[in-house]
């Protein structure tokens, strides 16, 4: 190897992580759109610095405790590899790498029992759902409890919306059934955020989509994988290959993150037995705002106003999943919207996952100026497709009391063909 990377002595996502390190040329583009790179301004927290230490920990020359700092600070927003000249699969080598890592490092016992909890609630909406209840309750207290908790209190609403049940199918309204998909339904934003799964089943039922929810779907795997609990994540990943069925044009989902983490299962299942079946199912894998924008809709009824709509790039939509385009033609389709473009629209919001309960202060700094940028946008609404990202960007609003409402693109677009877009 060029770089002395023994990639037979690191299982599966050896080649792919050995293929990444020789790729980097350390060039510097990457530093501009990294995050903590313009936080924190060391170059051991951007990507080519951290692919450095990855690097020499691979082979043997660094101690992993010395690198584990700065690889746990990157928010794994994979803006790098949107900007990097050369190609680099940066997303290949960080989660395997903190897969790799996570069995080998010493994590004190408050900070696993954290990881733990979270991966038990975070993960399952009815656990989550009733810590959010607590949460809700503790949350005038909030000023009183040391910052570690207030952050999280902040990112749950002040009342949590009416849980909405889902039933396994939808069966089509009002015209001909031309396809069949089966929705992811989240585990967070079951929770947070259940309008969002209503909205989109109302607009596939409504154009000819029946929809189905497998009932012994799961948490996607995301999670555990972004943050090194590869089994965990392999495990969630074996769950769902089983639930949904393979009769469906589209395995469909509204939440870029969770988009992003079902597209890497043949990578979280490299050399298993199932690692066909994950290539299937992932061949599958469509955010919703695609599967959309594939169906040519008809377009959405005037509103009779014109709206400045301000668009919010996911960062697992954006730049894992490379979905741009779909959502903006989508609100462009609806009469008079004028879509309004970010400055610095690739540099992430601090969301990411358990960023914001691992690393408080970084996210909380990139959350309020991407707060700052929409408000000076000046638009009537604001658009996303991650419920992370929606809030976090919502608990930032709220602290420069702006009160813009912020959508998912998909919730925009179901009110706009009922016309009761405002």
């Amino acid at each position: 190897m060029k770089h002395g990377i023994a990639a037979e002595n690191l299982g599966p996502h050896g080649k792919a992580m050995s293929k990444a390190v020789e790729t980097c040329v350390h060039c510097g583009f990457c530093l501009p759109d990294c995050p903590t790179y313009r936080e924190l301004g060391q170059e051991m927290d951007s990507p080519r610095g951290r692919i450095v230490l990855m690097k020499e920990v691979l082979e043997g020359k660094l101690a992993l405790s010395r690198a584990l700092p700065h690889i746990d600070r990157c928010l794994g927003c994979l803006a790098c590899e949107t900007t990097c000249p050369s190609g680099v699969e940066y997303g290949e080598l960080i989660s395997p790498f903190r897969d790799y890592a996570e069995p080998r490092r010493q994590r004190g016992f408050f900070v696993g029992l954290k990881r733990k909890l979270l991966s038990a609630t975070l993960t399952r909406p009815e656990r989550f759902r009733y810590l959010a209840r607590i949460a809700t309750l503790v949350r005038p207290l909030r000023r009183i409890l040391p910052g570690s908790l207030r952050e999280p209190l902040d990112l749950l609403p002040g009342k949590l919306p009416a849980q909405e049940k889902l039933s396994s199918l939808y069966p089509v309204t009002g015209c001909k059934q031309t396809g069949r998909i089966a929705l992811l339904s989240g585990c967070a934003q079951q929770v947070l955020a259940p309008a969002i799964n209503l909205a989109t089943i109302d607009i596939l039922t409504s154009n000819g989509i029946e929809v189905i929810i497998p009932e012994k779907q799961g948490c996607c795997g995301a999670l555990a994988w972004h943050i090194g609990d590869g089994s965990r994540a392999r495990k969630q990943a074996r769950r769902n290959l089983k639930a949904f069925p393979e009769d469906i044009d589209a395995v469909v989902t509204n939440a870029a993150g969770c988009g992003s983490g079902l597209s890497e299962y043949p990578m979280m299942l490299a050399d298993t037995r199932e690692l066909d079946p994950a290539r299937k199912f992932a061949s599958k894998v469509m955010d919703i705002s695609v599967f959309l924008e594939s169906m040519n809709l008809p377009q959405p009824p005037d509103p009779g106003r014109t709206l400045r709509i301000a668009y919010h790039d996911a960062c697992h939509l954006a730049h894992a999943q490379g979905v741009r385009d779909a959502p903006r033609k989508l609100l462009r389709s609806i009469p008079g919207i004028n879509l309004v473009e970010l400055p610095d629209a690739n540099l992430c919001c601090g969301s990411a996952g358990t960023y914001n309960l691992d690393h408080p202060q970084i996210a909380a700094e990139l959350g309020a100026k991407k707060a700052a940028i929409l408000a000076a946008s000046n638009a009537d609404m604001i658009a996303s497709g991650n419920i992370g990202c929606l809030s976090q960007l919502k608990n930032h609003m709220e602290k420069i009391n702006c009160s813009i409402p912020i959508l998912h693109t998909v919730e925009i677009m179901a009110a706009a063909y009922r016309n009761k877009l405002s």
